[in-house]
């Protein structure tokens, strides 16, 4: 890994200098300490700017293979250093099984961590305007004003579904407040044959692929219109229609799954990739690492999102891990990596789209951590007022807002207006309040769906399984939804 980075270096240093870069990206791994997570002046995690048309550049280093084959693992290719011809260790190298070792007389251990952070790149201000000199990719105004509307649209789903939960209309529900950024802008720098992995709060993914309010509602009342039968529980969307593989609740499951979708894009020469989408507290799981390992490995096209959003349900950041994040995971595994501002619209849809074009056009992965505080509580069965206190959540849902923030920047650019504000707010009203209503009075799937769709013939163990529901549903009815059809 040392030659790896020396030899990337390198040559991101020779790039840099034909294109005039040295200076602007000499500061690369220069960072600030965090005292809490995410509490800190993100002035001093501005990061280097690098034009989008050359990182994939930056990163297409291939993998270290050895140059001697069927030789002894101790065979020494030997270099000549004009600067210290008396140390012959210096002049060493083992050609080992993927790739040189340069040997070393200086016994030294790899630090743990370090007292300076990977930088987090931003493109906007806390008040919503570009800062100056930032490199992003540009977005025009059909676009922009789409991603705004969309993230308003998210914001007001979530805030309606939620109610609907706490008036037990429906069972449970998830928001996604504070990352409404990461859902919307992710999606618009996407392809739509991109496949999607979802974790569960990436609703917005599939908002921006055409998912309507009433199949969000449907799915989440279960109804007979529910393109899952009311088989899964609320917020679990999928839809083959829109590459969005169906949310499922075991934790990292979809990582090594989106390894092998990608290496199969990859195998039928598809101009697509896969994109895994996980929270923080995944990363803890051993599918996290073997998703990531089997990715890199096979030099697979799939992006892995990483949500930081502080918290695993109750769990701080602090107490699941002592790495920088997760950002720095990616280079234990040989895969690019970046650490975007998840409140900066144009951030996270800048970083999604360089990240798409080295996934496809590199052949390989990137890991993408986004850091945008979870707003909301964990779930309809969490309340996080329990575990952390009430004004460092009010200071991300005011201060920190994306929403906000991302209209500022619309609005300084003369694309939006009040008027179209309270137009937007009260169509979207509207539309949610009528899919309610309408799903709510929908009949739900009837019994027998629940046993349907595996088997061709129905197994014993399956068929006695019905049957002894069917009896309990008859002796204790009053346990029983009365609205499905036995």
């Amino acid at each position: 890994m040392g030659s790896w980075w020396r030899r990337s270096s390198v040559i991101a240093h020779h790039i840099r200098a034909k294109m005039g870069l040295r200076g602007s990206a000499a500061n690369i791994n220069q960072a600030s300490s965090w005292s809490h997570p995410f509490q800190s002046d993100y002035s001093t995690l501005i990061p280097p700017s690098f034009p989008c048309n050359i990182i994939a550049t930056l990163f297409s280093v291939g993998r270290l293979k050895s140059t001697v084959t069927g030789k002894q693992l101790d065979s020494l290719h030997v270099t000549h250093n004009d600067d210290d011809d008396d140390d012959d260790d210096d002049d060493q190298a083992l050609d080992f099984p993927g790739g040189k070792v340069s040997y070393t007389s200086e016994m030294k251990f790899i630090l743990g961590c370090s007292d300076k952070r990977i930088p987090c790149y931003r493109v906007l201000d806390g008040d919503g305007e570009q800062i100056r000199g930032s490199d992003f990719q540009q977005v025009n105004k059909e676009l922009a004003v789409k991603m705004y509307s969309d993230m308003v649209t998210l914001q007001m789903m979530d805030t309606l579904f939620y109610e609907a939960q706490r008036q037990g209309r429906i069972s449970f529900y998830l928001t996604s407040f504070g990352e409404e950024a990461i859902n919307i802008a992710s999606a618009a720098a996407l392809s739509k044959d991109d496949i999607v992995l979802p974790q569960y709060r990436e609703p917005g993914v599939l908002l921006w692929r055409g998912f309507t309010l009433q199949e969000f509602a449907n799915q989440c009342f279960g109804n007979n219109a529910d393109d899952g039968k009311g088989r899964q529980m609320p917020i679990h969307y999928g839809s083959s229609k829109h590459n969005f593989i169906t949310v499922s609740s075991p934790i990292a499951t979809q990582l090594p799954q989106a390894a092998g979708m990608a290496y199969s894009l990859k195998i039928d020469k598809k101009d697509a990739c896969a994109v895994a989408f996980i929270g923080d507290g995944g990363t803890s799981e051993g599918d996290f690492h073997a998703g990531l390992n089997f990715a890199a490995v096979l030099e697979a096209p799939v992006i892995f999102v990483c949500r930081n959003n502080g918290w695993a349900i109750s769990t701080p950041i602090s107490e699941q891990f002592r790495s920088d994040g997760i950002v720095v995971k990616g280079k234990a595994y040989g895969i690019p990596s970046i650490r975007v501002d998840g409140t900066d619209a144009l951030a996270v849809y800048g970083a999604i789209h360089a990240a798409r074009d080295m996934a496809i056009n590199v052949q390989g992965p990137v890991l993408v951590e986004t850091l945008a505080y979870r707003v909301g509580h964990h779930s309809t069965s969490d309340d996080s007022t329990e575990y952390r206190p009430l004004g460092e959540i009010e200071y991300w849902k005011t201060v920190r807002n994306p929403v906000n923030k991302f209209r500022k920047w619309v609005e300084i650019s003369g694309w939006w207006t009040e008027r179209d504000e309270a137009e937007l707010r009260r169509s979207i009203k509207k539309q949610l309040l009528q899919a309610i209503q309408v799903a709510e009075k929908t009949e739900k799937p009837p019994l027998a769906e629940l046993f349907a769709d595996v088997y061709d013939l129905p197994p014993s163990n399956l068929i006695e399984q019905e049957k002894q529901l069917r009896e309990t549903i008859n002796k204790y009815p009053q346990d029983f939804s009365s609205d499905v059809s036995l």
